[in-house]
């Protein structure tokens, strides 16, 4: 019986079978291992100017909030103590639970007002007849957001766009300075957020529609369904993975908010608008606080990856 040899270096040569192949014989993939090796050289530069100005930072911080360190002088080993300040400190916590808060700005209201947008623009593959209504929703995206806080701090001044309009219409006992009351602040502040958003959801939901099949469109319609029921029954559930996108991209948006807020209040009036964005900022470069702030940019960054695995997890088991 004759044995069928592995074509390996130093072995002989197996019997030949049809075809003028040998029976037995193992083919390595050599070609294909080739490429996978270059496309980790490809990938090289990028994974590295990402250790370097990402990873490595973050494991810095990790470090230095175990310590009470002025930026200047020895630090000093404190274990968990800024951990526990952040988790019991009013303002460290504060500052957390208006972040969260500022999901209902930059997520939930964009998300709503976008699908209506898209769903009415799109209604009818209509959509070039509001090209300029989308390129101006859009605009906020390629404006600096330093740019888009020192324009709504105009508007929302005293003598601003904003008093002026309730003024002309009547509702004088409305006008106020929106950034400096203690009440309405947040609120300003958010709305910001809001229309900064609304574009970037716009655009995606609506790039979403034109992929969804037209004979849906056609077969709901057949059945008697209005628009309500069309935007619910089709342009819903074809919107998943955009919506989960958005949510996603707004929800990060919400948490490392810091542009808008340092510009139009600085976290003010008091801390009715201060975010942990702006407090690591006041701990590290004013309060001389390194390990503090460090210590709450590391729970920041946690939570900002749990509830990103979390809309994950949750956009996954749906679809």
């Amino acid at each position: 019986m004759t044995s069928v040899h592995k074509t390996a270096r130093g072995s002989a040569p197996g019997p030949s079978a049809p075809g003028g192949g040998r029976a037995g014989a193992v083919t390595l993939p050599t070609g294909r291992r080739k490429w996978r090796s270059r496309a980790y050289l490809f990938l090289a530069p990028a994974l590295l100017m990402y250790t370097a100005f990402v990873i490595a930072p973050w494991v810095q911080a990790v470090e230095l909030s175990f310590y009470d360190w002025d930026g200047v002088s020895p630090g000093v080993w404190t274990g968990l103590d800024n951990y526990r300040a952040v988790l019991t400190d009013p303002q460290l916590v504060g500052s957390l639970i208006h972040a969260l808060g500022f999901i209902g700005f930059y997520s939930v209201l964009p998300i709503a007002a976008g699908l209506l947008l898209a769903a009415v623009i799109g209604r009818g593959r209509r959509g070039g007849n509001f090209a300029f209504a989308r390129t101006v929703l859009f605009l906020p995206q390629i404006i600096p957001l330093v740019a888009v806080g020192v324009i709504w701090r105009g508007l929302y001044a005293p003598e601003g766009l904003v008093n002026q309009a309730l003024r002309a219409v009547g509702l004088d006992s409305w006008t106020r300075a929106w950034l400096g009351d203690f009440t309405w602040a947040y609120f300003a502040v958010g709305l910001v957020g809001s229309w900064v958003m609304l574009g970037l959801c716009l655009v995606l939901f609506q790039s979403g529609i034109q992929k969804i099949d037209t004979s849906l469109y056609e077969a709901a319609r057949i059945d008697g369904a209005g628009a309500v029921r069309e935007f619910f029954a089709v342009t819903l559930p074809g919107l998943r993975a955009e919506i989960a996108v958005a949510v996603t991209v707004t929800v990060i948006a919400a948490l490392a908010s810091f542009d808008v807020v340092f510009v139009t209040t600085d976290g003010g009036p008091g801390d009715t608008t201060t975010v942990p964005g702006v407090l690591i900022y006041r701990l590290a470069f004013t309060s001389g606080q390194v390990g503090t702030a460090c210590a709450l940019a590391v729970v920041l960054s946690l939570l900002i990856s749990l509830v990103v695995l979390a809309i994950a997890r949750l956009t996954r088991e749906r679809a």
